[in-house]
């Protein structure tokens, strides 16, 4: 078991954010179908189970493999799934209150939640602040090698701006209620101008590098993440706010809701379509499965609940609708994804040790070669031995 973690790096929590999607997405849908809010339960506490099951991992890759999950942090390939932690412990806390509270009653749902709130929200803070910094200062990744996973550690803190408002019913009239919905607001805040920053370096790497890898084409989809849970989060607001702020702010929130959300699910679909053309491309030219493939799941969940969102501020059955058609192809996404994943692990592929980087910055060759492999894992180098000419190893990003 010591071994078999050995390269088990963080973005298998990724598998238990697709998970609770699933769970989350499906209990707020805006129409009512029988015995889908059980399903929905069953299918959080799988996520809950694989939450446990990846952390008592975790604990043993750092504790006998120290080197390797060094070497993953000083990574820039690797680096920025540390926000994925973050995410899989909020989303599991969120689902508890969305839809656990079914199978483990209100108290126990909200007191699991407000401790994965809580560690959630304080590692992803740190992510969001240690990963950007880390990339200046140890990675110094080339503009050639930007992709949509460098977004990963800065959409934690919009998890927290758009799960935290479930706390607020539970908490004190006053003081407390006003101060964590304003907390989530500045959360929002700050992933939405990071997420501003950031994404125009990953634009502009797709228009004018060519596609990416042929094993990173699926991170195309965590785009929709920020875009997605940035319009659940402002719904949200619009909904708790009513009695916890003051007018004209409480119906204040109610017009962002709208006005932020609409726009911003309109670029999303625009980007869904973008990122389906260019996975249908990637198929087409020999893409194979590889944990990237969970990138189909979670982002796609933001979207779900971002649309339900908009239904309910809107009334407007379009975004019911479109809701609808998001969840099924959220739901399709992750059973594939989910067998495939449970296959690679039964015969081993994904926990071997890869055999070239996953960092290449230029053609596909390099990442379709190991279709397989976990996402960006990085392999550990053998003095002397030469490096592949078009990838970055962990070594290089030390340096």
């Amino acid at each position: 078991m010591v071994t078999a973690v050995r390269h088990l790096g963080p973005n298998w929590y990724a598998a238990v954010m697709g998970t609770a999607a699933v769970a989350t997405a499906g209990a707020g849908l805006p129409l009512h179908v029988p015995g889908l809010r059980t399903i929905c339960a069953a299918v959080w506490t799988l996520s809950l189970l694989l939450l446990l099951t990846l952390l008592a991992a975790r604990v043993l890759h750092w504790t006998h493999h120290r080197d390797q999950a060094r070497a993953h942090l000083l990574d820039a390939a690797m680096a920025p799934f540390y926000g994925c932690l973050a995410m899989a412990l909020l989303a599991v806390g969120g689902g508890a209150v969305v839809v656990g509270r079914d199978w483990i009653g209100t108290g126990a749902a909200v007191a699991l939640d407000a401790v994965l709130f809580c560690a959630g929200t304080v590692v992803g803070l740190a992510a969001a602040v240690a990963v950007p910094y880390l990339m200046a200062v140890r990675h110094r990744p080339e503009p050639a090698q930007a992709t949509p996973v460098w977004l990963l550690p800065l959409v934690a803190p919009m998890v927290s701006a758009a799960l935290g408002p479930l706390l607020v019913p539970h908490l004190p009239p006053g003081q407390a209620r006003e101060t964590l919905l304003l907390a989530c607001v500045a959360m929002f805040g700050l992933s939405l101008f990071a997420t501003l920053l950031m994404l125009p370096l990953v634009f502009a790497r797709l228009v004018t590098g060519g596609p990416l890898p042929l094993a990173l084409a699926p991170s195309l989809f965590l785009v929709l993440g920020p875009l997605g849970q940035s319009t659940t989060a402002v719904g949200i607001f619009g909904d708790v706010a009513p009695g916890v702020v003051p007018p004209p702010y409480s119906e204040g929130f109610g017009m962002l809701a709208v006005l932020y959300g609409v726009p911003v699910m309109g670029f999303a679909l625009l980007w869904l379509g973008l990122a389906t053309a260019h996975v249908l491309r990637a198929r087409r030219h020999g893409m194979g499965f590889a944990m990237t493939w969970w990138a189909f799941t979670f982002p796609v969940g933001t979207c779900v609940t971002g649309a339900a969102a908009l239904a309910r501020h809107t009334g407007l059955a379009v975004y019911e609708g479109l809701a609808v058609g998001l969840y099924a192809v959220l739901v399709a996404a992750w059973a594939v994804t989910s067998f495939h994943t449970v296959r690679g692990l039964l015969t081993g592929t994904l926990l071997a040790a890869p055999r070239t980087a996953a960092m290449a910055p230029l053609p596909a060759p390099v990442a379709a070669a190991t279709p397989n492999r976990p996402l960006l894992e990085v392999p550990a180098t053998t003095p002397g031995a030469p490096r592949p000419a078009t990838a970055r190893t962990t070594s290089d990003a030390v340096r």
